[in-house]
């Protein structure tokens, strides 16, 4: 392993060379300059760990000489070396990036303590930093695939309102994307510096959503062995995302609009109020003013929730983005499954173009998934796309087959049962949140199933 590098800028010589041999023999690799124009030539060709560089050198002061340094590596940690040792130094030297300072004369081990300080900083900024990019990078506005002009017009909407504090409502089919355009508006607002957090109304039971939302005390509740921190409280600052809002229960509902209301959260169990700064964004496939009107969502909290909406449409309606997403995603499982896949036939295309997409993107991306599994060229087929029997005669897999079962079991059972989500899972004898995720899995909606015998 490489040995931490220092660089140590100071006019007193023999200070200098003190500080070389401590380092030196703590085994870092020092590199010391007598003066600030020495210092910048030596930054401009090697790069460093830390700084450590006195506060008053020959011709300018040490922190402007650590501002320069900063132009030509703007995440190198510094230590300020000052005699003076003034509380207007120090802060001085704290408020203009300094990492900390250190009074002469200093004793050597707390030089090196501060130095391993500044390099785990370092090291945790710099994997912050690589992680948001990763985030920005995949989450970006421009980086959503959307060639129609529905989707620009979406997007354009959406880059005027990430800005603004507003609570966001998005509307769309399972599959269309939501979740995906929540994060986006997260990433490019001034909240993207803290949490994203998110939740799925529909695939928690009621009497575990209070406390996934709000927390709880240790004993509030059987099982309760230790304090939990609510999602609200983990999003303060930044964005909670609620998904499929339309299948919150009215109880939960109540509740959810008071801390709305009120801006504070009651951890079950909790006498005492936490104080939050959350911007939310909620999603849902159903059409909440109709469901208001039938008294399945409340009037107050619709209006709470509903202050920018956004529609996303159906794939059938932009089909000019099947191409590009094709693209995209033979791209991303051929890269997953180190698949040499770079191509599909004008056939294959033709075929996802004519299908209705009753899943929406979700579905062809797990189409596009399958194709570049089942290939054993590098190019995807059309006897590879929606295909309704077996490719070359042969038999399933053990996975196709169980997937083909459950999902004509689940469609038979909410057939049988009308939608109803809770009849569904006492007969299949699951719980009622296992149901749910198998729902999503195979992008069933119980609302497709409704009806006398319903919910």
């Amino acid at each position: 392993m490489a040995s931490p590098k220092v660089l140590v800028v100071d006019d007193d010589k023999s200070l200098l060379d003190l500080i070389q041999i401590r380092l030196d023999a703590s085994g870092y690799e020092v590199t010391t300059a007598i003066n600030e124009n020495e210092a910048k030539e030596i930054a401009a060709r090697k790069t460093f760990d830390v700084g450590v560089i006195d506060l008053q050198l020959v011709n300018q002061d040490g922190l402007t000489l650590m501002a320069e340094l900063h132009l030509i590596h703007p995440d190198l940690p510094v230590i300020i070396l000052t005699a003076h040792g003034s509380i207007e130094s120090a802060v001085d030297a704290m408020t203009r990036g300094a990492f900390t300072y250190l009074t002469k004369p200093f004793d050597s081990r707390e030089l090196i303590i501060q130095i391993e300080r500044a390099r785990e900083q370092s090291k945790l900024t710099g994997e912050i930093k690589r992680l948001r990019e990763l985030v920005e990078d995949r989450y970006a506005f421009a980086n959503i695939i959307a060639k129609s002009e529905s989707m620009q017009r979406i997007l354009k909407q959406v880059t005027r309102i990430a800005e603004t504090g507003s609570n966001v409502a998005i509307y769309g089919p399972s599959g269309t994307g939501k979740e995906l355009i929540a994060k986006a508006i997260h990433i490019s607002s001034r909240r993207r510096d803290f949490a994203f957090q998110t939740i799925n109304c529909a695939a928690i039971p009621e009497t575990l959503l209070e406390s996934e939302l709000f927390g709880y005390e240790k004993g509030a509740f059987t099982g309760a062995e230790k304090k939990s921190i609510g999602l609200f409280a983990r999003a303060d600052q930044g964005t909670i995302f609620l998904d499929e809002i339309g299948d919150m229960p009215l109880s939960m509902q109540a509740k959810l609009l008071r801390v709305l209301q009120e801006r504070i959260v009651f951890p079950l169990g909790s006498e005492e109020s936490l104080p939050i700064d959350v911007r939310v964004i909620i999603a849902t496939n159903k059409d909440l003013k109709n469901e208001v009107k039938k008294g399945n969502f409340r009037e107050d909290l619709f209006y709470r929730i509903h202050v920018i909406p956004i529609e996303l449409p159906p794939l059938k309606e932009r089909k000019e983005d099947i191409p590009p997403l094709v693209e995209h995603f033979i791209s991303k499982y051929g890269e997953q499954m180190a698949r040499e896949v770079k191509n599909i036939t004008p056939a294959a295309m033709h075929k996802l173009m004519m299908h209705d997409w009753p899943g929406n993107v979700r579905e062809l991306e797990n189409t596009i998934e399958f194709a570049i599994a089942m290939t054993h060229s590098d190019t995807i087929t059309e006897d590879l796309i929606l295909r309704t029997g077996n490719v070359d005669n042969s038999l399933s897999t053990f996975k196709e087959a169980r997937a083909f079962f459950e999902k004509n079991y689940l469609v038979n059972l909410l057939e049988t049962t009308g939608g109803n989500v809770s009849k569904a899972a006492e007969l299949a004898g699951k719980y009622r949140a296992d149901l749910y995720n198998l729902l999503k899995k195979h992008d069933i909606s119980p609302g497709h199933f409704k009806s006398s015998k319903g919910e």
